[in-house]
């Protein structure tokens, strides 16, 4: 495992990242299901192979993600020993202030979510969605207060349009409030439109890109078939990808996504998340995992480096999507 600065900061990660958006989810889906009972194996197979990242949100299953992280990691390694972010900003209820970025929103989550962590502080608290009734003005205060209290070390964004990050990071650096260091946006090989604007920005700014789904909901594990199906529950059931990647385009990357990593003697996924990890200000893909196995093969993907020819072969296929906004 390798290990670097997120964004322009002190803080160290893990180039592979742990996500908790499954934990506490079974029952709910056929894939990428595990509690409290299962959760400890893999904690210790991550912590095993030097994975010191994890990232939950609130959330995340209602806050049971958060839950099972503070019942199992926080009792397998010392607090010091490895970095925990979170997210805040999507509706957790029906009571009126239970969503959003606003003070009074913000100041109650952080106080359930350290609960829930069982912990006394966050190194990294990510606005998940940003409130578009609350002025970003606002926003930044509460974080920045947030931070000075102690309960948080850094903060970060995640999921909005470049213009909006741009304005929380304006912000912070006209009124001296802490700082952006982290954005989670949805990047990987068949997903690339933050290119376009998000991706230059964090790299400008010194923000650290920590995406998720780095492999396309498991599309760049190569075990797909056009015809539809594939070798893993989450394959057979989960319709999400089939609208999002299906392309002719992401076929042919796939095509070439197999040919490099049989050239190199390794799996496509880990391919997949070393072309993500040569990026600019690249913090750390965060990955979800149904095997123990699937553990082990991302922490051995940061040994893996493409040469400038192999990246452009897996690119050049690459057809960008038309948005309204662009």
């Amino acid at each position: 495992m390798k290990y670097g600065p997120l964004g322009r900061s002190g803080l160290v990660v893990s180039r592979i990242c742990l996500g908790g958006n499954s934990w506490g989810a079974k029952g709910r889906r056929g894939w990428g299901k595990f509690d409290e009972a299962e959760a400890p194996a893999y904690f210790k197979r991550a912590l095993d192979v030097g994975i010191t990242f994890f990232d939950t949100a609130d959330t995340y299953n209602y806050g049971r993600s958060e839950e099972i992280m503070g019942a199992t990691l926080m009792k397998m390694a010392k607090r010091e020993e490895f970095v925990l972010s979170t997210k805040v900003g999507i509706r957790m209820s029906d009571v009126a202030n239970d969503v959003g970025t606003g003070r009074k929103h913000l100041m109650a989550s952080v106080d359930a979510q350290l609960k829930r962590l069982q912990t006394d502080y966050i190194d990294v608290y990510q606005v998940h969605r940003l409130d578009p009734h609350t002025p970003v003005e606002e926003t930044m205060y509460s974080l920045d207060q947030i931070v000075r209290s102690g309960k948080v070390r850094y903060i970060g964004g995640s999921t909005m349009p470049a213009y909006k990050f741009a304005q929380m990071v304006t912000v912070a650096d006209w009124k001296g409030y802490a700082r952006p260091i982290a954005m989670q946006n949805l990047y990987n090989l068949v997903q690339r439109e933050e290119e376009r604007e998000m991706n230059r920005l964090c790299a400008e700014q010194g923000v650290g890109l920590i995406p998720y789904s780095p492999l396309a909901r498991g599309f760049l594990a190569g075990n797909r078939s056009k015809e539809g199906g594939g070798t893993t529950e989450r394959s057979k059931s989960d319709v999400q990808v089939r609208a999002g990647t299906y392309r002719d385009c992401d076929w042919e990357i796939i095509k070439r996504l197999k040919k490099v990593a049989k050239a190199k003697g390794a799996t496509p996924a880990q391919v997949a998340l070393a072309w993500l990890l040569a990026k600019p200000y690249m913090g750390a893909p965060i990955i979800g995992a149904t095997g123990l196995d699937q553990l082990t093969s991302a922490a051995q993907s940061t040994d893996i480096a493409l040469t400038p020819e192999e990246s452009k072969l897996l690119e050049q296929p690459y057809e960008f999507r038309v948005s309204p906004e662009n």
